[in-house]
Parts: structure tokens; C-alpha cells; sequence
């Protein structure tokens, strides 16, 4: 094995249908118009050595390394800034370029520490121009005036700053301009005395977010991983998908034998172009952290200690305790929980040991409480349960509606795509009860900002519809030749109504009308207007008639089917999309078939050899309701956190400690692992085979990086357990189980490893119709033949605020944070989020007597916690936000079990409370504290397994 190496162009290449044809060192080239000469030169394998220039940014110019003659032309001019011209004859060789070139060279070395040149540890580029140019030596010395005594920057927990290195090439400052978009970098001072610098301050506590782009930009070792100072450079890289969000970037995981070194984004990546963020590029440690569980346990009652014992041994006893409890309580007592962080083969053999092993459908997914009205609304209207574009399609956009989202925070490399959308002239809209980093960001404002009440999002969407529709925007021809034409006027008469106007939602939204006019006339404006959503549009009680909402919305302006438009809703993690696909529903197979369907269970039984139950199986809400009651009492987690991550904690722990048998698969003992009876290890990414599927539909592989650490693939635990149970899995690789997904699944039918293998990565439906897969979904028609426009009444949460809570908690994520920060917590990023906090609004902190940092109660109908405050204009008045990447701050205590009326999403996005001082942390949290320290003390009282 070797490193994976990535040709590296100079400057980007440039997409044109005029072609140019010149000639270079004798050779005929042709490129498109617009490629500069040294893109069209390696085009042919021919190097023109460079220091500044890098084909990830514009061209720039500075370091005059890369000069060359052309006939016709004076002096030597710079390759990455001059473009190819027809006719045009360059050398890129001769005697007066290699003086040239040598002489700038050493001047630039005789201003670099002479260690790092024969150092392994960075400074490649600068090494491989000096040599590519002939450098031998260096006339200068180093007295005198220079920049070798500087001192290194060292703040960052993942990169060193060292400007005794730099050489002011300015990489890392464009880097951060045109591919990150924060603008963190600037060039102080002029001439000899110019210092890249992080702003006013060092890299920590600048605006700098750590994505790495400039760090992978640097020619010279001046920035530079911590673990290649450590360890040195790696010796063979593994093309791999990342485990955190669902952008789904691609990763080079570059290695030391069985030693990760550090992660590089792939350019060949086709969801993130080599870009990435600092979960991605450097938060992977907790794969190797300490608190990583390794063995299998096993214990009688959740009080008891744990006691380790051989995988032959866990699986048995759990066989045996899912049997008893089913001969016990019934076929239906026991069920499964997949995960949205597992790849697609093992949520797929996971559902498939409930349906087939267990013979129920009682399994269900993280995927349901975040995104499931995504599925459902958007299936009824556009007959698919998923986004529209590919992530490309942005470039395209000229109006961007994004709404319940936090991009920056929560998608970031898809992020920074968008912003640089924006830079270019796109206009924005953003919708949102708080003021997230898009309404306001270096270069970028949003034109306007409709800061709605949390709980208000299907009025807000009706006022936009109605004006579109009051004022006869609505794309009539498009309409017309591709929607329901008596739904759409069933609609067009339900949203003229004057209860949907903005004047009349003004009182419910709080978003003044005249904004939501001109936003909407915005919207319906241009030719190419997307919608971009998360889970401040899902997770709330009409969730799925917010998703209908906005369908019907772009329908109505002709948006789907086209580049730049569409309805995309950005997936919170990593495979949340795939488990969805994988039949993780009670009452679906994979591809979103009911189970009740004939025809589809048939194909099934067919191929498993079994007979299944057509009866939809239970949610998680249900299982839960149905263990208190007794009825309930087997449950396999996998990957999955219900007691951190699910609304209404206590009501939560209260149907997991009433269980016989709570199996918990995962890398760490988590806080569902405090009622577990069995605990199997997990695998991280880094260990495994498959697949995810982003947000975009696309399937990309992940590739096992090390041999897992707990002895056992996560898919073949799955297996050996149905075995035990009396089904037979019999698969060698995951390649196998993807062939069956094919098999069964019609928008899987074209997909395999060697497809997958071949193109980098495919978007479903991959089909015979589509055998590369589908980018762009509804082109020329909708799935289910017509768009259906569907009719969409605001009706008001149960969950309001009155004189017992005055206030509306909504939650959210940060970026150095994921999901319940299992896996952040365990790294470095928990220097940028040490704990949750409370934002409160200024005037609501002043009408408490808060003060910025006070430990304040959060109190609901639910239950309270204890947070420190943050004051912040970010919140409007009236509305108080926490984000729950810590399992003490319990913040899903305080959340309800209301939940969307198609889907049972919980309503995370609105919890009525109320915010006073305290002075001590809630009861709950110094129960739950009680809890952690007895687990230690169960933990390292476990007896060691039998060799």
C-alpha cells in the first residue's frame, strides 16, 4: 500500500464549451478556454514548478516560480495567471527559466530554517521545488535580517503556526477566503515585515474554525498537523467517507501501519471537492480514546457489575434472553433500534434479524426523530422520500430559501459551497427564530431574515404561497404540464384564503408582512430559486405539512427538476438518509415499501426463506409506552442513544429500566448503557466496510482503515446473534449484503461495489434507467407521475407559552459538537464547547436579574435543568435556545413527547418554559451525576473474560 496521490493542476480547471489548441515544449495541447497555461501544461504531464499556485484556488501570481517564454511575448510571464491562447507555442524549459527559476528559489531558502529541508515532517512542496529547479545551494547566509526567530503559534489543539516557514505565498489566506469563506486570515504589514495572521489574536481565539484549508493549502511545513510533528509523515493513505454530518465528504486517511496520522480531504470527493471541516479533518481521535469499550459484558440486573466474557459467550446470552423474553411476554415484546451513524449494510442485516429472526417489525431509527416528515412529505408530493439536487446544484442558485437550518454549524463544507455562491451575486433568505451566522457573515447578508416564533413555520409558508399565488406569480405553464391540475387548484384556493396572508400570520409568525411579501416576490422572481431545510423544519408537531409546505412551494414556481432550484433537506448525520433507505421504519422495507404490500413482502420471503408479519411494528415512542406498561421488555440498540438523544428523558429511562433484556451496541458506554443487561462493543468508521448515503442520495464507500479494535465487525455480530436465534445470515463481506439491497430494492437495483469502486460514488436511484445514477431528480416528470400539491392548514402546537412559562426553548447544534457528543467530546473540539449554555435574550435576562454566566433553572411541564447563561442578540425576546451535546445537561429532560401527527418526530424546535437564577444544579442532574459515578464503579469492579 502507498499514498494515494492527487494530481494537482495549479489552477482550477476551467469548464467552457470553446475550445483553445497551443502548442507546449512541442506539444499540441487543446484545453478549454479560459485554462491557464500551467493547468493546460500538466494537463499533459508537464510540471512547471510553483509555490503559490494550487488548483483548490484562483490563480495568483506571487511567487514567480512558475515563469515561462512564449513566442511573441516579452519577458517571462507567470504560467497560473497567463491563459492558454489559440496558437499560442510555450517553453517551459530553457536555460534563462532555469536561472530564473533557481534564483528565486534560493532566495526564498535563504530565509527557511535548514533543518526542515532534510526534515520528514512537512515543507514537501518547498523541498520538491528547490529540487525540481536544481537548487544545490545557497549563496546567502543567514545573518542578519530574517524571520527564522519568530515565534510559533501553537494554541491550536491540531496545528502548529510556525512563520519562521512561511514565505507569504498567501495559500492559506485565499484558502480561507475562496474555499472556507470565514476570511480568519489576513497579510500584516508590507515588504520584509509581512506575518500571516489570524486577526488580532492567536488561531484559537480567532474567527479561524479550524476546517484545515489552509493548513492543507501551505506549501511549506509553516502550518502543519500536530500528529505529523508527532509521529511524522504517513506511509499509505485509504480512500474512506466521513462518520459525522450528511455532506458526506471524502477522506484520504492517511496511515502509519495501523497508526492514523491524520485525515486529508479527497478532491475526487464528489460531495465535499476536497474541502472539510474540523469534525471531519481532525476530531477522530475518540476512535482511539480511552474510554473506548473493547469486550463484551454481560450482567443480571442493571445494580449489578459488569462482568466481560468472550464474544461466543455475549452472543449466546443474548440469543438466550431475547427467547426467553419472547416465550415469556410474546412475539412481539422484543424489538431493534438501527442507527444513522452505521453503514447501510448493517442497519440493513439489523432490520432484517427483527423482521425475519425476531418475526415482528418492531425496529426503528434515530432517523425517524429528526428527519422522518422529510420522508413522508416530500413522498406524498414529489412520490420521493428525499432531496431533489446534488450538492453542485447551488452554484446555479439565484434566490436560496433556507429555513430551519444552521449550515455554518451543522454543514459546514456545504456551507462554505453556498457562501461562495452568495460572494457571486445569489441572494438569500433565511428563515429562522434566531440570527444564525448566514443572516450576517464576511461578504454575506442575507436579504432578508424572517425571524419567526419557533412552532409558526406552516403559517410563515402559507403567507409565502399566498402572496405567489394573490399575485399571480405562479409558474402557470410549469403547472400546468406537470402537477395534479385539480390539486393544485383545490390549493390555489385554499392558500388565497385571508387567513393566510401575511397580515393576518404576522400575529402568529411575528415576521412583519411586508418582509414575507418581498421574500416571497424574491423567491418567485428568478428562473432558479432552492430550498434549503433541516430539523428547525422536521422536528416539530406539523413537521410533515411543513416539508408538504415547501414542496408545494417550489412546485408552484416551477423549482424541481432543474439545476440551482429544488427542495433539499440537509441530513443531521452521516447515514441518515441510508437507514431510512434500509427499511428502518416499523412499517417499511427498504425502498420505502409498506409492509402491508403483497407483492413487495412476497419478494422479500422469497429471497429470506421466511414468512413475515404484514402488521407495521412498533416506534419508539410505543415501545417505551408499551415497557411501562409491562408489555415491552427486550430491546438491541445499536449505534443509538435514546436516553440522551430522545425528547423527555425521564419518561425515557423510566421504559428502559422496566426492560428484562436492553442489549446496547457501541463504542462507548453511554447513557442508554446505564439499563442495559448486555453490552456489545462497537466498530468506528475507521474499522469498517460499506456504505452511507448522504443528503444528496449518494452512496460512497467506506473503507476499513484498521482491523477493528473489539475483535469483531459490527454486521457480522448482527449475523452470528440471528444464527443463534434460528436464522441463518450467510454473507462473507458486506459487498454481499449491498447485492442483496440490490436485489430487493428498486432504486438500488445498479448499485455494487465495483460501480461504486469505478465512479467514486453513485446517487440513487441507480437503476437500468439510470445506471450511473440520478443527480437531478423529477427532470422531465415527477416519480409518481404528477407533482400533487397538498393542502397545508397552520395549526397551533399543543405546547404554548402562558403565565407558567412565559418562553419557548428551541435546540440546536454547534459546530465542534455532534449529535449527543459521544464521539467530540472524546476529542480536542471540547475546547470550543466545554458545556452546553442557555442563549437568552438581553431583555429577558434583565427581567430575571441574569447576568452573562449565571447558573440559571430551565424549567418545563416536562422537568428542569441547570445551565449557565449566555446573553445574546442572537435570540429575539421571548425565545431561549441550548444545544444537547452533553449528557449532564440534560437538556432533553425538559423537552415533551409532543410529536409531528404523521411520524411521531418529536417537537424539539418548541417547549414552553420558564428561566429563573439558581443555585445549584436540578435534582435530575445530580441523580444522573450519581448514576455516572456508581457505572464507574460497576465498570472497574468487572471481573476480566475467560481466555
Amino acid at each position: 500500500m502507498s499514498l494515494v496521490k492527487e494530481i494537482d493542476f495549479g489552477t482550477p480547471i476551467r469548464l467552457a464549451e470553446t475550445m483553445v489548441t497551443l502548442t507546449i515544449d512541442g506539444e499540441s495541447v487543446t484545453v478549454p478556454k479560459g485554462t491557464s497555461v500551467m493547468a493546460a501544461a500538466m494537463s499533459r504531464e508537464v510540471k512547471i514548478p510553483k509555490l503559490c499556485a494550487t488548483d483548490s484556488l484562483e490563480p495568483f501570481g506571487s511567487c514567480r516560480l512558475c515563469l515561462v517564454e512564449i513566442e511573441g511575448r516579452r519577458g517571462t510571464p507567470a504560467s497560473c495567471t497567463t491563459p492558454a491562447e489559440e496558437g499560442m507555442v510555450v517553453r517551459t524549459q530553457s536555460d534563462k527559466l532555469a536561472r530564473l527559476r533557481r534564483g528565486v528559489m534560493e532566495l526564498y531558502v535563504s530565509d527557511y530554517p535548514r533543518d526542515v529541508l532534510i526534515s520528514a515532517d512537512g515543507g514537501g512542496e518547498l523541498r520538491n521545488a528547490a529540487a525540481e529547479v536544481g537548487l544545490r545551494a545557497v549563496r546567502y547566509g543567514s545573518e542578519g535580517w530574517n524571520h527564522l526567530g519568530d515565534a510559533r503559534d501553537e494554541s491550536n489543539p491540531y496545528f502548529v503556526y510556525d512563520p519562521a516557514k512561511c514565505i507569504v505565498c498567501s495559500r492559506c489566506v485565499r484558502a480561507c477566503e475562496e474555499v472556507q469563506g470565514t476570511f480568519a486570515l489576513t497579510i500584516e504589514g508590507r515588504g520584509f515585515e509581512s506575518r500571516i495572521k489570524p486577526g488580532p489574536t492567536d488561531f484559537l481565539n480567532s474567527e479561524c474554525v479550524s476546517c484545515g484549508a489552509c493548513v492543507q493549502a501551505c506549501p511549506t511545513g509553516s502550518l502543519i498537523e500536530k500528529s505529523v510533528v508527532e509521529h511524522g509523515m504517513p506511509e499509505h493513505s485509504v480512500v474512506t467517507t466521513c462518520a459525522y454530518c450528511g455532506v458526506g465528504c471524502s477522506f484520504k486517511a492517511e496511515m502509519q501501519g495501523e497508526k492514523l496520522i491524520r485525515m486529508v480531504p479527497w478532491k475526487q470527493g464528489q460531495a465535499n471537492e476536497g474541502h472539510s471541516c474540523v469534525k471531519g479533518r481532525f476530531a477522530y481521535g475518540y476512535a482511539t480514546h480511552k474510554d473506548r469499550m473493547l469486550k463484551p459484558m454481560i450482567r443480571q440486573r442493571i445494580t449489578d457489575p459488569w462482568r466481560e466474557v468472550s464474544w461466543d459467550e455475549a452472543i449466546a446470552h443474548s440469543a438466550s434472553e431475547l427467547k426467553r423474553v419472547q416465550g415469556k411476554y410474546g412475539r412481539n415484546s422484543i424489538g431493534v433500534i438501527t442507527s444513522s451513524r452505521c453503514t447501510n449494510e448493517e442497519v440493513y442485516v439489523l432490520q432484517k434479524l427483527a423482521r425475519a429472526a425476531f418475526r415482528n417489525n418492531n425496529v426503528d431509527t434515530c432517523a425517524r426523530v429528526c428527519h422522518s416528515p422529510t420522508g413522508y412529505g416530500l413522498g406524498v408530493t414529489l412520490g420521493t422520500s428525499a432531496g431533489t439536487q446534488d450538492f453542485a446544484s447551488v452554484d446555479q442558485a439565484e434566490v436560496v430559501l433556507v429555513i430551519g437550518a444552521n449550515p455554518t454549524d451543522g454543514h459546514p463544507v456545504f456551507a462554505s459551497r453556498l457562501k461562495k455562491r452568495l460572494r457571486r451575486g445569489a441572494k438569500l433568505i433565511v428563515a429562522d427564530p434566531r440570527s444564525i451566522d448566514l443572516v450576517r457573515t464576511p461578504h454575506v447578508e442575507a436579504a432578508y431574515h424572517l425571524k419567526l416564533m419557533p412552532g409558526t413555520n406552516v403559517a410563515l409558508v402559507n403567507a409565502l404561497a399566498h402572496v405567489i399565488v394573490a399575485e399571480g406569480l405562479v409558474a402557470e405553464d410549469y403547472v400546468r404540464e406537470r402537477c395534479d391540475r385539480e390539486d393544485f387548484e383545490l390549493w390555489a384556493r385554499f392558500i388565497a384564503r385571508e387567513e393566510n396572508s401575511p397580515e393576518a400570520t404576522q400575529k402568529y409568525t411575528g415576521v412583519p408582512a411586508a418582509d414575507v411579501r418581498a421574500a416571497a416576490r424574491l423567491y418567485a422572481s428568478v428562473k432558479n430559486a432552492a430550498i434549503y431545510y433541516g430539523l428547525g423544519v422536521t422536528e416539530h408537531s406539523q413537521g410533515s405539512t411543513m416539508v408538504m409546505g415547501l414542496a408545494n412551494l417550489a412546485m408552484a414556481t416551477g423549482n424541481i427538476g432543474h439545476v440551482g432550484a429544488g427542495v433539499n433537506p440537509l441530513r443531521g448525520q452521516n447515514n441518515v438518509q441510508g437507514s431510512c433507505d434500509m427499511g428502518s421504519f416499523p412499517h417499511e422495507f427498504s425502498g420505502y415499501r409498506h409492509v402491508s404490500d403483497d407483492a413487495t413482502r412476497e419478494s422479500f420471503e422469497a429471497l429470506w426463506g421466511v414468512e413475515l408479519d404484514e402488521e407495521p411494528g412498533l416506534r419508539i415512542p410505543n415501545m417505551i409506552d408499551e415497557a411501562v406498561a409491562g408489555h415491552f421488555m427486550g430491546l438491541f440498540v445499536q449505534g443509538e442513544d435514546i436516553a440522551q438523544s430522545d425528547p423527555n428523558t425521564q419518561h425515557i429511562t423510566a421504559g428502559l429500566a422496566a426492560m428484562e433484556c436492553v442489549i446496547v451496541q457501541d463504542l462507548f458506554l453511554n447513557e442508554t448503557a446505564k439499563y442495559a443487561h448486555i453490552f456489545l462493543p462497537g466498530c468506528s468508521f475507521l474499522e469498517k466496510d460499506g456504505t452511507f448515503t448522504n443528503a444528496e442520495r449518494r452512496i460512497n464507500r467506506v473503507r476499513k482503515v484498521m482491523a477493528p479494535l473489539c475483535g469483531k465487525d459490527e454486521w457480522r455480530v448482527t449475523v452470528e446473534l440471528s444464527k443463534a436465534l434460528g436464522y441463518e445470515m450467510d454473507y462473507a463481506h458486506p459487498s454481499e449484503i449491498m447485492d442483496e439491497i440490490a436485489a430487493l430494492t428498486p432504486t438500488f437495483k445498479g448499485v455494487s461495489y465495483k460501480k461504486l469502486d469505478e465512479l467514486g460514488s453513485v446517487q440513487w436511484p441507480c437503476n437500468d434507467a439510470a445506471p450511473r445514477g440520478t443527480p437531478l431528480m423529477h427532470v422531465d416528470r415527477f416519480v409518481n407521475g404528477k407533482g400533487r400539491f397538498m393542502l397545508t392548514e397552520y395549526v397551533p402546537t399543543r405546547e404554548r407559552s402562558g403565565p407558567r412559562y412565559p418562553l419557548i426553548l428551541t435546540t440546536g447544534r454547534i459546530l465542534s459538537q455532534y449529535n449527543v457528543g459521544a464521539q467530540t467530546r472524546r476529542t480536542e473540539n471540547a475546547l470550543w464547547h466545554a458545556e452546553d449554555v442557555l442563549e437568552i435574550h438581553p431583555f429577558d435576562a434583565e427581567m430575571r436579574g441574569i447576568v452573562d454566566g449565571d447558573l440559571v433553572s430551565l424549567a418545563s411541564r416536562a422537568g428542569n435543568v441547570s445551565l449557565r447563561a449566555r446573553i445574546s442578540e442572537r435570540m429575539q425576546p421571548g425565545v431561549v435556545y441550548t444545544t444537547f451535546h452533553y449528557p449532564g445537561s440534560g437538556a432533553n429532560v425538559v423537552t415533551t413527547d409532543n410529536s409531528d401527527w404523521a411520524t411521531n418526530c418529536p417537537e424539539y424546535k418548541v417547549t414552553a418554559v420558564e428561566v429563573r437564577r439558581a443555585n445549584s444544579l436540578s435534582a435530575w442532574q445530580e441523580r444522573n451525576a450519581e448514576e455516572d459515578f456508581t457505572l464507574k464503579q460497576l465498570l472497574e469492579a468487572a471481573p476480566d473474560a475467560a481466555e
